[in-house]
């Protein structure tokens, strides 16, 4: 199906599908060895970018080599024969405002980075050296065999990666679908040793697989067509080309043998899970047609009528989604996933009975040219009216088409289905039979009932069969709920119309105010769409003064959005999305999309809030799930557990997993719907609409909201007086002490440790603020390689910049299975004292460089409407109300002189500099328990502080002042 290369340089002027709103240039370029290339120009951009798909990948690693596709794409990034300094090309990204990354799929393994523009052809040539002449040099054999070790070591007890390598266990033995791909110490380095390999050689010779005709590069820059097609002929025509041939995967990879089964799976975390899937002809056979999008937009539909709205109405399972889904064009699978509750678990069959009778109403049903005429309208509106995402997306999502679809179709790939076929949608509806269907059933509840482990992650499970009449049975006794196909959706957009700007408005600004709201507006003068985004923060003082207020507050959120489900459901599918989630202060509700429709949906947002109560049913298969998550942080990666320490450390108003855990298991239908007046009688509502809206529009909005909210009869919402307006703020360290929170892992079957170590810097200040990240750009790149790549401690390393409630500081994680926490802090100390002479010996060369990326980084432009509303709402909702930030920030870096720079770095960051303020806190793994109890038993050391009642710890220590006024005090005066 992909163009056929062209075995001479040719340049083809392909007329490309593409949107009515992009402004870009491409072309599509082959060179002389065959590597075919797309190339697109944007005049406005401030980042390049290129990504770069090599035909190769795990299913191409040979026989007890697993993981050695894996490996080569990690030894790739280390030197080139033309930049051997190891690390040369992540170090040069990172100094000139860029990042990079890889991953290697089935059949692909895919290379990306973007950077600041001025910098692209220098970061190209580096980039290109990859697949001319890398040096995968002896020894960084071993240590990168060891990051490979330790990314699959993080996840052994992660069910995602569990459950799929369970699948590919129970496939055809001698399809490359059942290897194990990622790759470990035992595959790489233990048994190749045993049979006498050198794996660099093996390495090699796998390398040689990376032939240009395999290749595919899209190139993303600033510059014309012209000047980015020289840049790739010079720097991308000497990789080899040999004429490799593509691999290309036998069928499918179930036999006969695999399917009609039941494998029930124990998982790690708390829940159950049910997976249907069924082996189809995969879509991009027929992507005009788009059958499997038809079928999926049915089946996983969520309106009235739908399997899920069933399903959900019996309090059997908490979500649903359908569709189809490959790594490759030979094979593919249908699958229906759900999460289910403990009630759901019990009615297993009922529920795949009640998919059956689904599947059998649509054959009976026919086929509606109707539904398939809403499907092509939906997504060819989505499509003409598609956000500008960054160069960096842009490319990896774009290249992936490459091998797929004709040049012509590239960018758009399969998401304009336009021939209207009956016949292909039957044949994928009569593939979805009793006799081709696998059930997946993730459940602890079989502990103890399993017979078979999965040989890599070490999975639990058994398997059963079922047969046609078995399920034939199951469709007999399924609830008789009245199934029926949607109905026809009103919220497709039809007036997609642009409203003039009257007057130029460069930020937000009040529009209206009164004691119950304040409306801050700011029409689109960037992007002419027709999208709009609304966000309306409801201020509830009483939200978070308890556990019990807390837990109260995010189960009325969790209730609201699942009765609104039914009604919303078709509005997410016509491209309006909402949102209603908790905050510290109360909750927030936030709607965006094209603008047409967008009063209908909010009102009946608005109106659901008004006239909230609590449905016992429901409430009940809430709670139980929440009880569950609450209990599946002790599953959590032991960095995520640091960082929630830290986090209850720092916030005043955080309260234990533990009391909110307790109080959620205390709570009853009856004591939310007590608490639900109390928590809305202090009510006030900050509103922020941005977009193709015009200003009386805008304001009429805020005023039906405030009519419904608060001017109904029955209303137990009222207004809040500015004394009351919560404040959350931080806990100020102490200068020159470290403090350390040592703790146990929650799961000491996890052998990984973690420590965050937190330097507290500055409350937000411009001239502070570009100092610290000018420090972050700098060390960034150095305490990855230092930390990582040379000392080896872990897969998860890195320095980076923190904010919680504008206290602004430095933040270095490591989770490593190799040595406990008090050696991992011991090294980040380490680090910062080798890293001092660095600072301190910084040419003006140097320093000029890096300030002109962080200037190039700030000046970046919005890519979209969403983009711009978040940075002027996060100035909003802190109270900065700093809309200029970007400017002011700019204007002093440009005069910021280097003594100053140390100076700062001197004063707050060095290790024992006098204003240094740091907090660490260390999770011991199941690895580390004898170093836990030897750390614990030591006395503390001069200027250490040791943490062992947290609470205790906050209350002795002064807070920083909020950024924060009150509902009458914020002025933009």
């Amino acid at each position: 199906m992909a163009a056929a290369a062209a075995p001479a340089p040719a340049e083809s002027n392909v007329e490309f599908i593409r949107a009515r709103s992009d402004k870009r240039e491409y072309r599509r370029v082959v060179l002389p060895n065959a590597l075919e290339c797309l190339l697109i120009s944007d005049s406005e951009t401030d980042k390049a970018a290129a990504c770069m798909e090599v035909g190769v990948g795990s299913f191409s690693d040979p026989e007890g080599l697993e993981g050695l596709a894996h490996f080569l794409e990690h030894m790739l990034f280390y030197a080139s024969e033309k930049y051997p300094g190891e690390q040369d090309y992540t170090k040069y990204i990172t100094e000139h405002g860029g990042s990079c990354n890889a991953y290697t799929s089935s059949e692909t393994t895919n290379f990306y980075f973007d950077v600041n523009v001025a910098n692209f052809e220098e970061a190209l040539d580096r980039f290109a050296q990859f697949f001319i002449k890398p040096l995968m040099s002896q020894d960084a054999v071993l240590r990168e065999i060891k990051a490979v070790d330790s990314e699959h070591k993080k996840n052994l007890l992660s069910d995602g990666w569990r459950m799929y390598q369970l699948q590919k266990h129970l496939a055809s033995k001698d399809h490359p679908y059942h290897k194990f791909s990622t790759g470990s110490w035992e595959t790489l380095e233990t048994k190749p040793k045993e049979r006498g390999l050198d794996i660099r050689q093996e390495l090699l010779k796998f390398y040689e697989n990376y032939s240009a005709n395999l290749m595919h590069l899209v190139v993303y820059g600033k510059e014309s067509l012209d000047c980015i097609q020289s840049f790739v002929e010079r720097l991308f025509s000497d990789i080899k080309n040999t004429d490799q041939r593509s691999f290309k995967c036998p069928s499918q990879p179930l036999s006969e043998q695999h399917m009609q089964l039941v494998i029930k799976a124990i998982p790690i975390s708390e829940g159950d899970y049910l997976k249907i899937s069924w082996p189809v002809t995969p879509n991009i056979h027929f992507y005009k047609e788009g059958p499997s999008r038809y079928l999926s937009h049915l089946i996983g539909h969520e309106g009235e009528g739908s399997i899920f709205h069933i399903i959900k109405e019996l309090g059997w399972a908490m979500n649903l989604s359908a569709g189809e889904g490959s790594d490759s064009a030979q094979y593919s699978f249908f699958s229906i996933s759900m999460r289910l509750t403990d009630a759901g678990h019990e009615h297993m069959e009922d529920i795949i009975g009640l998919v059956f009778k689904y599947i059998l109403l649509l054959k009976e049903n026919g086929i509606h040219e109707w539904i398939f005429d809403e499907l092509v309208a939906i997504n060819e509106t989505e499509f003409h009216y598609q956000d500008k995402v960054h160069p960096i997306s842009y490319v990896t999502d774009t290249v992936s088409t490459m091998r797929l679809f004709p040049p012509e179709e590239w960018l758009v790939g399969a998401s304009l289905p336009s021939k209207y076929a009956p016949n292909r949608i039957n044949m994928i509806l009569d593939e979805l039979s009793a006799e081709r269907v696998r059930i997946l059933w993730e459940s602890k509840k079989f502990k103890g009932s399993t017979d078979s482990v999965e040989p890599w992650y070490s999975t639990a499970y058994s398997v059963e069969n079922v047969t046609p009449s078995m399920i034939q049975q199951w469709i007999q006794k399924a609830p008789t709920e009245k199934l029926c196909i949607p109905k026809p959706n009103i919220f497709i957009p039809k007036d997609l119309s642009l409203k003039e700007a009257h007057e130029k408005v460069k930020y937000p600004a009040i529009l209206r105010k009164t004691p119950l709201s304040r409306l801050w507006y700011k029409p689109d003068m960037l992007f002419s769409t027709p999208k709009v985004h609304i966000i309306i923060d409801f201020h509830c003082p009483l939200t978070s003064h308890s556990p019990e207020a807390v837990i109260s507050t995010s189960l009325f959120v969790d209730l609201l959005a699942d009765y609104l489900n039914a009604y919303a459901y078709d509005a997410q599918i016509a491209g309006l999305f909402y949102s209603i989630y908790r905050t510290s202060a109360g909750f927030q509700v936030s709607v965006g999309g094209y603008n047409d429709k967008m009063r209908i949906l909010l009102d009946a947002i608005m109106k659901h809030i008004s006239n909230f109560e609590v449905k016992p049913n429901r409430f009940c298969a809430l709670k139980e799930t929440a009880v569950k998550d609450y209990q599946n942080f002790k599953f959590s990666q032991p960095y995520s557990q640091a960082s929630y320490y830290l986090s209850l450390i720092l916030e005043d108003q955080k309260w234990p997993l533990a009391e909110k855990l307790e109080a959620l298991s205390k709570l009853e239908p009856d004591s939310l719907a007590k608490f639900m007046p109390h928590l809305l009688s202090k009510t006030f509502l900050e509103c922020y609409i941005h977009g193709n809206i015009e200003p009386n529009e805008a304001t009429s909005i805020v005023q039906e909201i405030e009519d419904t909210i608060f001017n109904t009869p029955n209303s137990v919402f009222k207004s809040m007086s500015p004394s009351q307006y919560l404040i959350k703020r931080v806990i100020m360290l102490e200068n020159e002490l470290k403090c350390y929170h040592q703790i146990e892992g929650l799961n000491q079957k996890n052998e990984n440790s973690s420590v965050v170590q937190y330097i507290q810097v500055h409350l937000d200040d411009a001239l502070s603020n570009i100092k610290l990240q000018l420090f972050a750009l700098i060390a960034s790149q150095p305490a990855f390689n230092q930390l990582r790549t040379v000392e080896q401690l872990g897969y998860i390393a890195g320095l980076s910049l923190r904010s919680d409630c504008g206290v602004w500081a430095l933040e270095v994680v490591i989770q490593s299975t190799v040595k406990d926490p008090s050696h991992l802090d011991a090294r980040i100390d380490e680090f910062f004292k080798m890293f001092e002479s660095k600072i301190h010996e910084l040419s003006d060369k140097d320093f000029k460089r890096n300030v002109k990326s962080l200037v190039d980084s700030k000046l970046e432009k919005f890519k979209n409407l969403w983009e711009e509303s978040h940075f002027y709402w996060g100035e909003i909702e802190a109270g900065t109300l700093k809309f200029d930030r970007v400017e002011s920030e700019v204007a002093l870096l440009r005069e910021l002189k280097k003594e100053e720079f140390i100076e700062f770095f001197d004063q707050h960051i060095r290790l024992g500099a006098p204003q240094r303020k740091t907090v660490s806190v260390q999770v011991f793994g199941g690895e580390h328990l004898a170093e836990f109890k030897k750390a614990i038993a030591e006395a503390d050391t001069p200027k250490t502080y040791r943490i062992t009642d947290i609470f205790g710890f906050k209350r002795s220590r002064p807070l920083y002042r909020s950024l924060k006024g009150g509902p009458g005090r914020i002025t933009m005066d």
